[in-house]
């Protein structure tokens, strides 16, 4: 007996599965990416700009999808590739967009009552990979993300920490995929430009203490160690 073919909606399923697979994120949906693609242009960043074109763009186009949680990471790739794209066409600091572009992409999470960290993440990641189709500075775009995001995150009262992460996070797999090198620069970079950003925060050092609370019982047991030598020389 013959194998059945695969219909047609089965195939489509199989294809979307090996896409998500391959690029790591869910991707926009064909009416969001068409939405964003429509609402992203270079003439627009200059009209309003990239902060307020990335908040704005990603609430309108989310406010009309049944499923905010499954689209916010797809679409926010969308809307910040698209954002990096069309700056690099008119000679814009791509540093300074995908700075501003992330602090549009948590205004909007934090607006429509979406995943900011998931949000984050993807947009990070977005703009880290344009940077690298274009042939920017994914480094300093890297850099630059996090920045946006602490800024973003401590503008509204959000977890700093936990967004930074999320942003260096998806900087870092978009440019493992660019390449070896690549991910080496953004890794060194972000090192320094994350514990500055933990700087600001203050009081959020959760790793510190961890370590010293992970260490007292040691230290407990090597005084007594030293306790019990000292008594035995004495006696």
């Amino acid at each position: 007996m013959a194998a059945r073919k695969p219909s047609a909606p089965t195939a489509a399923k199989t294809t979307r599965r090996r896409e998500i697979t391959t690029d790591g994120h869910e991707p926009a949906s064909p009416v969001v990416a068409r939405a964003v693609q429509g609402a992203i242009t270079s003439s627009e960043i200059v009209a309003v700009g990239v902060l307020n074109l990335v908040k704005s763009t990603l609430v309108t186009v989310l406010s009309g999808v049944q499923d905010v949680g499954a689209e916010i990471g797809g679409a926010a790739v969308a809307t910040v590739r698209g954002t990096i794209r069309a700056a690099y066409t008119i000679g814009a600091d791509l540093g300074l967009v995908a700075r501003e572009a992330l602090r549009g992409t948590v205004a909007a999470a934090e607006s429509i009552g979406g995943d900011a960290g998931g949000a984050t993440r993807s947009a990070a990641r977005g703009a880290v990979k344009a940077a690298g189709e274009v042939g920017g500075d994914i480094a300093n775009v890297a850099k630059r993300s996090v920045e946006g995001t602490a800024a973003a995150a401590r503008e509204l009262g959000l977890d700093v920490a936990a967004l930074t992460r999320s942003a260096a996070e998806g900087a870092v797999e978009a440019a493992d995929r660019i390449g070896t090198a690549a991910g080496r620069a953004v890794r060194d970079t972000l090192s320094g430009t994350v514990s500055g950003v933990r700087s600001l925060v203050g009081n959020v050092r959760p790793m510190p203490a961890a370590r010293n609370a992970r260490k007292s019982p040691a230290r407990a047991q090597a005084r007594r160690k030293r306790s019990r030598v000292a008594a035995a020389k004495a006696s």
